[in-house]
């Protein structure tokens, strides 16, 4: 959540490409997206740098001495936003038209990557030299504070707040998933060196950006000392989908800069023909759209088997199901509909989890997760595919405090259940004895069967009631009365100083 100077920084590099001509949003996010790849570029190869030689491994800069750019040979170390920024604003201009942005468009031109498929149509839209160095100076401004704030969700917050300028936020069904929300998905379903991960609804790849960093924090030294795993990790683990191309730009430029060098991201109607995968990923994490109906006739036919409906949610649901390889896991944000919805693909879809999958948990999450630009109730269903069941013990969670205040503002506050969540998950064995009063307990899967296979909490918490006495009503009147004559009193006494 974008407040204070940030924010300031932000509008005030939105007047700059507003004043200067570039009036259409998308235009404006899009020229900025480019500018912050460039910049992270820089950033991203002095990191990658440090880290290999820390660890003794080989690294080759991508701003080696000599660069060729069409059929020139230029210095590299002048592509580098840390040395370009320095330059005239003339030269600055020209650098970046005729140098810097041919570079990164042609950045993984070799290979048949995400990257050189969405840059191809990309455009370098800034009318003169002097806007140009305004923005730069403004985009510097605005990592400055950004580092001030010690807040690895920055950068998500800053694209949060660019696209919900689009106007578009909640309306299509797109909201950016609170990156902490992520974090917690990523660390309950404990990504592997050898998944082959997936969003088919990925938008600026959120989810998968967060699973690579978790694996670099976590399993650094298995994959990065492993020559074919960390082929693996840069080049076959990630796969996403979306339908929105500047979404998809976003992605790959974002997972590039956190050091995935070929992610498999595609324009791609998932619930469509479109999409031929079936028993392929091991690990789907995910919120997809929750934009109600769409057209039964562009809907893949095997979907429609599993739950015959036009709602996105179940049918993603079902998408998931088919998508994943057997032992293959899912973490997914579905509306609370989903979970007691009583139409027959409601029904449908819950039995296919329940009975034919392994359901493991349902991490119900109060409404102001999304807030400001949702206050839709949300729930994390776990799964695993197994095809022949499995489900056993349901474990449902219910979650109140994700560390932000509920409202509007998202103010940091203290109450978190995150942690918590993570720790009793998994320890499920320590949960048996818990009751239903508690934040969090088991529930059997006979139980869930005999009640239509309804996920909601409240279906299953128990709640106690504190008995609370009041005292006879004569007593309360007689209280009233009493107050009535002393205020009464009171204002007899002030009229007479008042002199009235």
């Amino acid at each position: 959540m974008i407040t204070g100077e940030l924010k300031n920084r932000i509008d005030s590099l939105w007047e700059i490409f507003w004043t200067g001509g570039l009036t259409n949003p998308l235009d404006v996010i899009e020229q900025m997206t480019y500018l912050m790849f460039i910049h992270d570029l820089d950033v991203a190869d002095n990191t990658h740098a440090k880290e290999s030689a820390m660890l003794g491994l080989p690294f080759e800069s991508i701003f080696a001495k000599e660069v060729k750019i069409g059929e020139r040979i230029v210095d590299g170390t002048q592509l580098k936003w840390s040395v370009f920024r320095d330059y005239p604003a003339d030269r600055m201009y020209s650098v970046m038209q005729e140098m810097v942005f041919p570079f990164i468009k042609n950045l993984h031109s070799k290979k048949d990557s995400a990257f050189s498929k969405y840059m191809d149509d990309a455009i370098f839209k800034l009318p003169t030299p002097l806007m140009l160095s305004k923005v730069v100076d403004a985009m510097d401004e605005l990592y400055s504070q950004m580092e001030k704030l010690k807040d690895s969700d920055a950068r998500g917050d800053v694209y949060e707040y660019l696209l919900s300028k689009l106007a578009t936020a909640g309306v299509n069904g797109q909201f950016r998933t609170p990156r902490h929300i992520i974090k917690m998905m990523v660390e309950l379903m404990d990504p592997k060196a050898e998944d082959v991960i997936c969003d088919p609804s990925c938008g600026t790849a959120g989810f998968l950006v967060e699973a690579g960093e978790y694996l670099w924090s976590h399993k650094k030294e298995e994959i990065f000392y492993d020559k074919q795993k960390k082929d693996h990790f840069m080049n076959h683990m990630f796969h996403g989908f979306d339908m929105d191309r500047t979404m998809l730009r976003i992605g790959a430029m974002n997972m590039m800069n956190h050091r995935v060098e070929s992610p498999h991201i595609e324009y791609r109607d998932s619930l469509s023909d479109q999409n031929p995968d079936k028993d392929k990923y091991s690990l789907i994490l995910a919120n997809p759209p929750f934009k109600g109906s769409l057209d039964a006739d562009i809907v893949s036919a095997d979907l429609l088997k599993v739950c015959n409906t036009k709602k996105t949610e179940l049918l993603f649901l079902a998408l998931f199901v088919r998508m994943l390889k057997i032992g293959g896991r899912c973490a997914c944000i579905v509306p609370d509909g989903v979970l007691f919805g009583s139409s027959k693909a409601h029904k449908d879809i819950r039995k296919e989890i329940v009975e034919n999958q392994r359901l493991e948990a349902v991490i119900s999450m109060p409404s102001g997760v999304f807030k400001p630009y949702a206050g839709v109730s949300t729930a994390i269903l776990l799964f695993t595919k197994t095809e022949h069941g499995g489900t056993d013990n349901v474990w449902f969670y219910d979650m109140t405090a994700d560390g932000f205040s509920l409202d509007d503002k998202r103010s940091v506050v203290a109450d978190n259940d995150i942690p918590d969540i993570i720790e009793r998950f998994r320890n499920l064995d320590n949960e048996v004895e818990r009751k239903r009063t508690d934040k969090s307990f088991l529930v059997p899967k006979q139980e869930i069967a005999d009640n239509d296979y309804d996920l909601s909490i409240n279906k299953y918490k128990e709640v106690e009631y504190v008995a609370v006495e009041y005292p006879p009503t004569e007593e309360i009147m007689a209280n009233i009365r009493e107050l009535e004559m002393q205020i009464g009193q009171e204002m007899e006494e002030l009229e007479k100083l008042l002199g009235l």
